[in-house]
């Protein structure tokens, strides 16, 4: 109990965390999660129950990784990331049982204030953009805009997203305002930034 205490994060006492991991201040790692040699996890952030986060990760600042969820080597998490429950990521475009292809994991990158819902699946090798929502159950093969809302398998673009997870209803003028915090956005030629006033 007194290593616990010296620690600047918290950890269940079933965690299993391997050498080699910086773990930053304030993050707290729950029931029967292993995070691998390593990995680099960031202050303030949240592992669930059941979590496994694989060598080399890294994860941001303020990532909430929920219940079930496997962050395999290749994922990059940035800051404020929202990994829902039994999410999926891949990190091999072809995996075979009889195949050794540890050589070959492609990089996935998910970019800041990113939320992934309970069950999708993120197909290895892209990248998910600021502030976009992908829909519970969706499947992610490719890009995704900043602040886009995908659904479906295979995911399909279905709106636009606020920084706080409202959709967003554009004008004529194509401005829209987040009904929660009254942030201005702007689409213009099929993207969306956040008008800075």
């Amino acid at each position: 109990m007194r290593e616990q205490q010296e620690k600047e994060y918290f950890a269940h006492e079933t965690a299993v965390i391997d050498e080699g991991c910086t773990i930053g201040k304030g993050t707290k790692i729950w029931h029967f999660t292993h995070i691998m040699p390593n990995c680099i996890i960031g202050e303030h952030c949240n592992m669930g129950q059941n979590v496994v986060i694989s060598p080399h990760v890294t994860l941001g600042r303020n990532v909430k990784v929920q219940n079930n969820v496997s962050i395999y080597t290749g994922v990059q998490c940035d800051d404020d990331v929202f990994l829902g429950p039994s999410m999926v990521f891949t990190n091999v475009v072809n995996p075979r049982s009889g195949v050794n292809r540890r050589g070959e994991y492609v990089r996935t990158r998910v970019r800041r204030g990113a939320t992934i819902g309970a069950n999708a699946t993120i197909v290895c090798g892209i990248e998910i953009g600021e502030y976009a929502f992908i829909g519970a159950g969706a499947v992610i093969i490719r890009d995704v805009k900043p602040y886009s809302l995908m659904v479906g398998n295979p995911g399909r673009h279905a709106g636009w997203m606020s920084q706080y997870g409202h959709r967003l209803k554009f004008n004529d003028q194509g401005i829209a305002f987040c009904p929660e915090s009254g942030q201005k956005y702007r689409l213009d030629n099929q993207n969306v930034t956040k008008v800075q006033e």
